[in-house]
């Protein structure tokens, strides 16, 4: 069982429900929707076909909704895309208008008002650049520095300038309040700057009475890279997009700053994603050498989860990608440092029951090779702790509540159940044999580790673990 998290973007390629299906059993543990592009009504109808998959499967998967935020994108071109030549001029207008290969349009004119001449504006992931060259009436005049292909919705960004834009839109809001009534697990916030665009995310949730969905701030700007410690404070989880930071910062800075990030992430407790980079699999589905190192070297520092965006929303093949991640991801762990992690955590760990407790009981793991660590939890408190040690072993989390069950999705080695609320202690340990006798290959005489706090519900923290034979 692979222990690092495949969150997939939900598209035009995947929204299907056999194929949603078949994304859930080869290795999708997070369906995330990006509401730049995406409709409230067809996040809807993906949520309720997936809640169906996991009844039917008996499976738990999260969901994840990135807001669109302060963004920019290109209006729509003629028969959906055009071509910019190198040294030809592009007029951007303020006004709507329907692009082809010597203009188009933009869904916010606070760009257009802030550039100057010699202002560099970088489309779609520098797949287009352009230079300013001056101002026309209700248009800048552009000079193509890079050539290719523009879509429409493609992302703009000024690279030099930050935009005086509020973070958070109307639209925003109506999702926020979508997020909030159907229980959504995880909001991704896109273009933070610092830590006070996160609180007011944060703001808008207890107003809507939404203690349930927690917030992960996505790394996509130099100057959210300057703010990092105190966007991690407040922060649930970073996703760090290394391919959008480049567009601001030299590609040589990037693996280092994503090795620097993981670290902190891990240090202070919080979930920690990396987007993939694997655009080959948008026409074929087999990914470049570079692309497999590079997530394998993402997953050996220790990540949570991987993030995937074009290869399955407009990709030809989404089940394949997830597939091929997941198999990138079952061999990379077999390189992991999982007692370099153990001795890392220790060190920064509270020094609490729980805390200490979670540490001997992954130590034990190691020691005793077990092959799963099996939690009963209401809260799922214990299971994150565990979790944040990164056992070679999965981690089976046993909890009556649902909600918990779907948000302990995205940690790092954590496979969620959900069962009835336990009487005994005698049930739960015949309970979990029977469990991990299912889901894990074992051979005879294999042992497994069960911890939590008993009696159920009359404790406040971990009180107890057990080895187990099979």
């Amino acid at each position: 069982m692979k222990k690092t998290k495949i969150v997939a973007t939900i598209g035009p390629s995947s929204k299907d429900k056999i194929i949603l299906q078949e994304m859930i059993e080869n290795g999708m543990d997070v369906a995330r929707f990006n509401m730049k592009y995406a409709s409230i009504d067809f996040c809807k109808d993906i949520i309720y076909k997936i809640r169906d998959i996991d009844r039917n499967l008996k499976t738990n998967t999260a969901f994840m909704m990135e807001l669109a935020g302060p963004s920019i994108l290109t209006h729509n071109f003629i028969d959906g895309q055009a071509y910019f030549k190198r040294d030809s001029i592009i007029r951007v207008y303020k006004d709507k208008v329907l692009g082809d290969n010597t203009k188009f349009s933009i869904t916010n004119d606070k760009l257009i008002d802030c550039v100057k001449t010699n202002s560099i504006i970088k489309i779609d992931k520098s797949s287009v650049v352009l230079q300013v060259m001056s101002r026309v009436d209700d248009c800048i005049l552009c000079k193509v520095t890079v050539d290719g292909f523009i879509k429409n919705n493609s992302e703009v960004r000024l690279v030099d300038k930050k935009l005086d834009i509020p973070f958070v839109t109307e639209a925003d809001k109506e999702i926020l309040k979508f997020v909030t009534e159907e229980r959504v697990d995880y909001i991704s916030l896109s273009l933070v700057n610092g830590s006070e665009d996160v609180l007011k995310i944060n703001d808008l949730l207890i107003e809507y009475n939404n203690n349930n969905t927690s917030i992960i701030s996505k790394i996509e700007t130099e100057n959210s890279v300057k703010e990092i410690d105190d966007i991690i404070r407040v922060s649930d989880g970073i996703i760090i997009d290394k391919e959008s930071l480049m567009l601001e910062m030299i590609p040589e800075r990037i693996p280092g700053i994503t090795k620097s990030i993981i670290n902190k992430c891990h240090f202070q407790s919080k979930l920690n994603l990396v987007e993939t980079e694997m655009e080959s699999t948008t026409i074929d589905i087999i990914p470049s050498k570079g692309q497999i190192n590079d997530i394998a070297n993402t997953i050996c520092e220790g990540i949570d989860g991987v993030v995937v965006t074009l290869e399955t929303t407009i990709g030809k093949y989404p089940v394949g990608t997830i597939n091929r991640i997941k198999r990138i991801i079952e061999n990379s762990e077999l390189d992991i440092n999982y007692l370099d992690f153990l001795n890392r955590t220790m060190r920064s760990e509270k020094q609490d029951i729980t805390g200490l407790l979670a540490h001997s009981v992954v130590d034990c793991a190691s020691k005793l090779n077990a092959v799963a660590i099996v939690i009963p939890t209401i809260s799922g408190y214990t299971a994150k702790k565990i979790s944040r040690y990164k056992p070679s072993c999965p981690i089976i989390a046993l909890t009556p509540n649902a909600h918990v069950a779907k948000a302990l999705s995205m940690f790092y080695g954590i496979y969620p159940v959900v069962i009835s609320e336990p009487k005994s202690l005698d049930t739960i340990l015949k309970y979990s044999k029977d469990l991990v006798s299912k889901k894990i290959k074992f051979n005879k005489g294999d042992v497994f580790v069960i911890t939590g706090g008993y009696p159920f519900k009359e404790v406040k923290h971990t009180n107890f673990m057990s080895v187990e034979e099979l």
